[in-house]
């Protein structure tokens, strides 16, 4: 037996006294796998022992174990849940693995346990969650079964480490809780958060929703109106923190240009009728047509590939530009992961305009 990690079994005059779940690195001692034990110097026979009736362990899933008789709390379902998803097919199993080995294999957290871990409020915390999905390879003959439910998938995603464990994007995390459930008003709540919280872009978020054919479901319509609403809102935060923040000065905000007596040119998010220089931001999200999963983008920008009225957009800009209009077009993911950068662009388009041709003439109306 390893030395290091001392198993408390062996001794049934004192039976080791349950304890409340902590760290997970805590919760590794305490949910090990079968093959884990036996690397551990302990035996099939030895196990089935401990786990006898009124014993100090207790089979918590098909080749795990919990090693304490009182009931699991939310991170030992979480980490047992991997070690049952993640253990290898029969046909190539190693023998035996390191005592060290997580024994997670390609196995991942999703649905609303990973939202937990990624720090989501409006979910249930771990301890109160009944129901831990696991994401899976789709060839990976495995079933669901006691508060494990098993999701497959053709094409998994990279996991992120959270608590020490794999655990699914944010997107693919969400997408997974949403097929679950049928609260039009707990999906809304989870994918607005999504978005005010930081975690996720809209677009991001409905591209996952429509590769899993999930936009169509009554309870996802009017959550995705939301998420695109908030996705907005908190886009326009974020421009008007990047001008007051980084000293630029102050535009005509949410306006619509025109040509004298002429046809409406369009609406811009900022504009700066002095030096000629418009931003516009760019906070559509893919309903229709978005690529399914493990499919390339046809198009060198995956956020305008799937969106059929990036032609309009185009065609504004390009009309904009030859009257003389700078359009600084920004995302609000290049605005939350790089805002210093953008104000830079936004600086040096307001700082070239003394070397432009003067731009056209143009109505400038409240949008």
């Amino acid at each position: 037996m390893t030395q290091n990690t001392p198993l408390p079994f062996l001794s049934p005059s004192s039976p080791p006294s349950p304890r409340p779940p902590h760290h997970l690195q805590d919760v590794t001692h305490r949910v090990l796998s079968a093959a884990q034990l036996r690397a551990r110097g302990v035996s099939a026979a030895q196990t089935s022992a401990q786990c006898l009736p009124g014993g100090p362990w207790q089979h918590l899933l098909p080749g795990v174990y919990l090693l304490h008789s009182g009931p699991p709390g939310g991170q030992e379902r979480l980490h047992g849940a991997l070690l049952y998803a993640g253990r290898p097919p029969a046909s190539s199993r190693r023998t035996p693995p390191e005592p060290s080995d997580a024994g997670f294999g390609e196995a991942m957290v999703t649905g609303l346990a990973a939202l937990a871990l990624h720090g989501f409020a409006t979910g249930p915390d771990l301890g109160e969650l009944h129901r831990v999905d696991v994401l899976v390879p789709c060839t990976r003959r495995l079933r669901s079964t006691r508060f494990v439910e098993v999701v497959r998938a053709s094409e998994l995603p990279v996991p992120v480490r959270l608590a020490g464990v794999p655990v699914a994007p944010v997107e693919r995390a969400l997408t997974d809780a949403v097929a679950g459930l049928g609260d039009a008003e707990a999906v809304r709540r989870l994918l607005t958060e999504a978005v005010r919280a930081g975690h996720s872009e809209p677009a991001a978020v409905v591209r996952e929703l429509s590769a899993a054919k999930l936009l169509g479901r009554p309870a996802v319509v009017d959550a995705v109106d939301a998420l695109l609403a908030e996705g907005r809102a908190v886009a326009e935060a974020r421009l008007y923190a990047m001008v007051r923040e980084h000293g630029l000065s102050e535009p005509l905000w949410n306006v619509t240009l025109r040509l004298p007596g002429g046809p409406e040119l369009g609406g811009v998010d900022a504009f700066w009728p002095d030096q000629a220089v418009a931003v516009e931001l760019d906070t559509r999200a893919p309903r229709f047509g978005a690529p399914q999963q493990g499919q390339r983008p046809r198009n060198r920008d995956p956020e305008h590939v799937e969106d059929p009225r990036w032609s309009a957009y185009a065609a504004k800009r390009d009309h904009l530009e030859r009257l003389g209009v700078t359009v600084v077009h920004l995302t609000p993911r290049k605005l939350r992961e790089a805002m210093d950068q953008q104000a830079t662009v936004v600086r040096t388009a307001l700082m070239a305009a003394n070397d432009r041709e003067p731009a056209a003439y143009l109505v400038v109306l409240p949008r």
